[in-house]
């Protein structure tokens, strides 16, 4: 509700009655919160209008990590760098959240951001994903994910390892982030990208291009395909295209196979 967390415990009587009594009061946000999603059962996260990604402990409620997610503007720099308490930053908002129990991806504005919760640590991100808000986000593996925007794509991703320092950096990681509490942390020395360990690039994969309105969910059917919907009013079932080819083939050859050829 607005800034807070409201915790209850639901309890069944013996005469199947149900009571539902109010825990914890969570207010640790300092704006509207937009995201709230289950990790496992000790954990869950929350993300805020302001950028704000905090872990919390299921079982006592404690805040086990915060990150405040800040896009800067483009610098004429040609390097990108990661700066705490950087002027001028432009906040954005967080839209959803999704996990597959390791890792978090965060829509931020028409960003996306990877979050480790093993290692307490920003995996990879980047600030300009889409032409708009992302709306919807998925992890498909613990490298490949999906997103899809007020711009009417849907585009997929892959994290991978940052080139080397003697080839041209992706466009994708001409942006930065801030992280920390305001007036409450202080950080390190500003870094370079390539000299914090662990940072990797998101490279777009593909784009699914057929909607005309903001795509505002998708959903997976694995090897089976994908159904996207959106404000245009279309539901559209997308299937592998490399996938269907190789099983016409194989179809077609077991059919040759079963009248004796041609």
């Amino acid at each position: 509700m607005d800034k807070e967390i409201m915790i209850y415990r639901l309890t069944v009587s013996t005469d199947s009655t149900l009571s539902v009594a109010e825990m914890r009061c969570l207010s640790d946000h300092q704006d509207q919160i937009r995201a709230l999603i289950n990790v496992n059962d000790g954990l869950f996260a929350s993300g805020s209008h302001a950028g704000e990604l905090i872990i919390w402990d299921a079982i006592d409620w404690n805040i086990l990590a915060y990150e405040h997610i800040l896009w800067e503007e483009s610098q004429t720099c040609a390097q990108a760098e990661i700066r705490l308490a950087a002027p001028k930053p432009s906040e954005m908002s967080i839209q959803h959240l999704t996990t597959n129990g390791k890792l978090i991806l965060a829509a931020v504005g028409s960003g996306l951001y990877v979050y480790s919760i093993l290692t307490k640590t920003v995996v990879a991100y980047r600030k300009v994903a889409h032409d708009s808000n992302v709306l919807h986000t998925m992890l498909l593996s613990d490298s490949e994910l999906m997103s899809c925007s007020e711009d009417g794509s849907v585009r997929m991703w892959e994290i991978q390892e940052l080139p080397l320092t003697a080839e041209p950096a992706s466009p994708g990681f001409f942006g930065m982030w801030t992280f920390g509490r305001p007036n409450k942390q202080t950080g390190p020395p500003t870094k370079k990208v390539v000299d914090v360990p662990n940072i990797r690039t998101l490279e777009l994969t593909g784009d699914l291009i057929g909607h005309s309105g903001a795509v505002q969910m998708f959903a997976s059917f694995k090897e089976n395909g994908l159904v996207t919907c959106s404000t245009d009013h279309l539901l559209i079932l997308w299937k592998n295209g490399a996938r269907q080819s190789c099983l016409r083939s194989l179809a077609l050859f077991q059919k040759l196979e079963e009248n004796g050829g041609l």
